[in-house]
């Protein structure tokens, strides 16, 4: 019989090491906030199956998304050549491998599997003992607050690791972790770990946006969210008090819903308020896996609107029913009105927004969903070519922003053109004739001249 010895080929090094000893300890909750390369994920990864040796049960390594989970680790090769999966978890070691899924059974009855922490809600009726937040600072904030109570009632272990990305959850989460002495914490540049080379790192820092670099390998939390859609103009808007605790309704408000849909993907509806001067967005919902039908119910409970908009596309998309989108709102008569905006070139639609949010006010409170998707939604980075994308990541910010993208290219589509006002005053010698001004006097005062 083949003798396997854990971790299987993988020699843990400086902090890597420590984080690995803190799981062995017992130790339930850790923070790593590591640079680029450093070897997070294949460190989390092989003590995660340790600890499914130890305790066999569902463990789940969570990345932002589906897509990413598949080319972080599944689909990922080592500097050898070898594929990462097969040496951290042998096939010797398995019962069954489910590709598509990204899902390995163990022979000791562990399982583990790769998903995108867009899909959380998804996994109702899961009881995992052991999760990994990898990129933990990308992955939707409310995945943890979903699985928290799990691990509170099965004794159950977290790992995030991750590059920072501004002052978002992550950087509460590791200051959090910082001050707790049951918490393990390790916050590391690429200068103190030195797994690469000076010459390397000098060569990214001329390369690379300053932002982007302290982001990466300082792992500064300071640097500016490096390609962020609409982060300024939240934060522009939270300056001005436009991001208001509640507010009174205006009972002559228009009120429409605006929408992203999907099966798979999560829907994202927008409740706004359309004003003389402005909008006001003062409710939020979205959901997974919920067809046309079961939105059209869930609606009914919510805030009423006079006015249902759906992406352009909902005319071809059915969901699972035989009947388009478009058919079963308009069928519904949830509203006065269904219409589907008109397509539209994405970058349009992100200076639309980036315009309404210039003249909307936001409830923070009912939307803390939307307000916290709109700071984090942000341009794909190529890390080959060194270069942001044109379009926009798609990632757990994507649904909420592309609902509220499709109300504002609506709505500003709507507004009156903005035209200065210019009052011309000619110089006064050119203002009147003599002729002209002497029939604007009465006859009784006219004399000579």
């Amino acid at each position: 019989m083949t003798q396997i010895s854990l971790p299987n080929g993988f020699t843990p090094r400086g902090e890597q090491r420590n984080l690995m000893k803190y799981m062995d300890d017992g130790g339930k909750r850790a923070v790593a906030v590591w640079p680029r390369r450093f070897g997070k994920d294949l460190t989390a990864l092989h003590q995660t199956v340790k600890e499914m040796h130890q305790r066999p049960g569902m463990y789940f390594h969570l990345l932002p998304n589906h897509k990413q989970a598949r080319k972080v680790l599944w689909d990922a090769y080592d500097n050898e050549g070898r594929r990462i999966i097969d040496i951290a978890i042998p096939k010797v070691l398995r019962a069954s491998t489910n590709e598509t899924e990204m899902k390995i059974k163990l022979r000791c009855g562990g399982l583990w599997q790769l998903v995108g922490s867009d899909y959380y809600d998804s996994l109702v009726g899961a009881n995992p003992f052991g999760l990994v937040f990898s990129e933990a600072a990308q992955n939707d904030p409310r995945a943890w607050s979903f699985f928290r109570p799990m691990l509170a009632a099965n004794g159950g272990w977290a790992i995030f690791i991750s590059t920072p990305r501004g002052y978002n959850d992550f950087h509460k989460l590791a200051q959090l972790a910082k001050g707790n002495p049951s918490w393990y914490f390790s916050h590391l540049t690429a200068a103190q770990t030195k797994h690469i080379s000076a010459e390397v790192l000098a060569n990214e820092r001329h390369e690379m946006p300053d932002e982007l670099y302290r982001q990466e390998y300082d792992c500064d939390f300071s640097a500016a969210n490096v390609g962020a859609i609409y982060g300024r103009y939240i934060e522009q808007a939270e300056k001005q008090g436009r991001l208001v605790d509640g507010f009174d309704p205006d009972p002559n408000a228009e009120v429409w819903i605006t929408s992203d849909i999907g099966y798979r993907d999560k829907a994202a509806f927008v409740w706004w308020r359309r004003m003389r001067g402005g909008c006001e967005i003062f409710h939020y919902d979205e959901g997974t896996g919920m067809d046309a039908e079961e939105w059209v119910e869930r609606l009914r409970d919510q805030p009423p609107a006079d006015i249902l908009v759906l992406p352009h596309d909902a005319k071809a998309k059915t969901f699972q029913s035989k009947k388009t989108v478009v058919q079963t709102f308009l069928e519904s008569n949830l509203t006065r009105q269904v219409k589907c905006n008109e397509q539209r070139y994405k970058k349009d639609t992100i200076n639309a927004g980036r315009l309404m949010l210039r003249r909307t006010r936001i409830d923070r409170v009912a939307c803390a969903d939307l307000v916290q998707a709109l700071r984090e939604y942000s341009y794909k980075y190529d890390a080959e070519t060194k270069t942001f994308s044109s379009e926009p990541d798609h990632n757990w910010a994507s649904h909420a922003a592309d609902a509220y993208g499709e109300g504002a290219a609506c709505l500003y589509d709507m507004e009156p053109e903005e035209k200065p006002t210019q009052i011309i005053v000619p110089p006064i010698d050119k203002s009147f004739s003599l002729e002209q001004l002497w029939t604007t006097v009465a006859p009784s005062q006219r004399g000579r001249i």
